[in-house]
């Protein structure tokens, strides 16, 4: 047992080391996307690594502040007035995230379509990938955390790349491929299981080279050096009475008011669905196939989200850039999301310094990794050999996602999902087939309202002077309507010479009045 915990902590420490690197920039910049004070990032950080790491049933999934809800949250920030009201309201959302797990409303959660869970997987992929060619490039203007397609900047994904290649920093290009090279080496299984190399994350030796290559910069070619927007940014507390001048407490002034609570609901609302979401997806990559009791995370996140509001934070959810740098830097235990909430509290208190010397293009080669694991060419493929009923909701989520942003491209995913869906429904419910003039009328499973045009047109197109067998026998339940168009359909026969048989009904076909 205890072999079996060391050889877990082994591979938790280090993935939790990998997700602290990819959070701690996202975090700044959600909370900066947000027009929120940058500490409120890293204090959901820490509330989503930590709290909710320990109420989660989730053993690969990573919490924090998520970039889909910066524009709720800008928008409630600028409706209610100050900063402090907003976290008095994100109070209030966690109590009804935990009201609605309590309530068993996680299960919710296995209705998502797997085409639109595998779309939004992919698409995320590549927003990573094209949210990173800027900073890569060295040109800064927007920030880390936005990943939505109309840009904060005023630019969107793609006017500014164009402006990063436009104004690109010849230091910042270096530095990002000798991180990508590091990142690349050590993704070769020789160096990634070496007893010695692969005890320390290759996204750990990019930063490191990353931070030395601009220091070489400042020293001996001042030109290319990196500075300001260029570098992570955070607020510096040189002790711990200055941490108290950081966090935010919340406002409860306005409790009565009705706008209060409708940004309440909104917030535990969208929250639980990206988390459900989150969930789903990080438990198709975790290679031991776990499940999370979505309910239970409901839970978790109802905590997390009201502890945040107190000190200070952002909204948490589970997040899936974290989760899949987790689970692909290899997480065994939810105990690496912990930890990374731990090294994100530790380290900004103790050495934010060197914290604050991080090229931000470094950071962008290990998400540039972290993207291409998730939207890999195979995944377009194996997507495409299993049908279009698949290929269709994937590719339509994949590309509302990249255009505007994670809800609305799901909701979109969705639409199309169902569409898919009912199609499937049509053609299994009600199955007719034909033999020398002989027709078989089969209805399957349960034949609801929604198979009646479809019923309506089959029937119409039997030919006069046919016979015609019409089984119910595999069929559960038979809508109303259905029945009425059996009814007519009956009917009528007699003016078409058509001759009907009818078998496995426990009631009575009849000519409509």
């Amino acid at each position: 047992m205890e072999s079996l915990i060391g050889n877990n902590l082994r591979y938790d420490l280090k993935s939790s080391l990998v997700v602290f690197l990819v959070a701690l920039p996202l975090c700044l910049g959600i909370a900066i996307a947000s027009g929120a004070p940058p500490m409120s990032g890293l204090i959901a950080g820490i509330v989503g690594g930590i709290v909710v790491g320990a109420f989660s049933g989730s053993h690969v999934s990573v919490s924090g502040p998520a970039a889909g809800l910066t524009v709720v949250v800008l928008d409630s920030i600028s409706s209610l007035g100050t900063f402090p009201l907003f976290l008095s309201t994100l109070v209030i959302a966690g109590l009804i995230q935990l009201g609605l797990g309590l309530l068993k409303a996680g299960v919710l959660g296995y209705y998502f379509p797997h085409s639109v869970i595998k779309g939004m997987l992919t698409a995320i992929g590549l927003i990573l990938i094209l949210k990173q060619i800027p900073h890569a490039l060295g040109y800064d203007k927007d920030t880390m955390g936005d990943l939505a397609f109309a840009q904060s900047d005023n630019h969107n994904t793609f006017t500014e790349i164009w402006y990063a290649i436009k104004f690109n920093s010849p230091g910042a290009i270096v530095i990002v491929l000798v991180a990508l090279g590091i990142l690349i080496l050590f993704e070769q299984p020789r160096i990634r299981n070496h007893k010695i190399f692969g005890v320390v994350p290759g996204a750990l030796w990019a930063v490191i080279s990353g931070i030395l290559i601009n220091l070489f910069y400042q020293n001996s070619f001042a030109e290319w050096a990196l500075d300001g927007e260029h570098l992570v940014t955070i607020p510096s507390v040189s002790s711990v009475d200055e941490l108290g001048t950081l966090i935010t407490f919340p406002d409860f002034s306005m409790i009565g008011d009705p706008s209060f609570w409708v940004i309440a609901f909104t917030l535990a609302v969208i929250g639980s669905i990206e988390t459900l979401l989150c969930i789903d997806a990080a438990d198709k990559m975790d290679p031991q196939k776990r499940i999370t009791p979505p309910s239970r995370e409901l839970v978790a996140q109802g905590i997390g989200n009201s502890f945040s509001g107190l000190i200070g934070g952002l909204p948490v959810t589970a997040v899936i850039v974290r989760s899949s740098a987790n689970i692909t830097s290899g997480a065994k235990t939810k105990l690496s999301a912990i930890l990374h909430g731990i090294l994100l509290m530790v380290l900004i208190l103790a050495i934010p310094n060197i914290l604050n010397k991080i090229p931000l293009s470094c950071l962008a080669a290990v998400l540039f990794v972290v993207g291409y694991k998730l939207a890999k060419p195979s995944i377009f493929v194996s997507i495409y050999e299993k049908g279009w009923d698949q290929f269709i909701p994937f590719i339509v989520t994949v590309i509302a996602i990249l255009f505007t942003d994670l809800l609305i491209g799901i909701g979109i995913g969705m639409a199309f999902g169902l569409f898919f869906v009912i199609k499937s429904n049509f053609h299994k419910s009600v199955r007719i087939t034909e033999m020398n003039g002989n027709y078989l009328v089969q209805l399957q499973k349960d034949v609801s309202f929604l198979n009646k045009a479809p019923l309506m047109n089959a029937l119409s197109k039997i030919p006069n002077g046919s016979q015609v067998i019409i089984n119910g026998e595999k069929a559960r339940f038979i809508d109303h309507d259905i029945q009425e168009v059996l009814n007519d359909f009956i009917a009528t026969s007699s003016d078409k010479q058509i001759k009907i048989t009818t078998e496995g009904f426990n009631y009575k076909l009849t000519e409509t009045v």
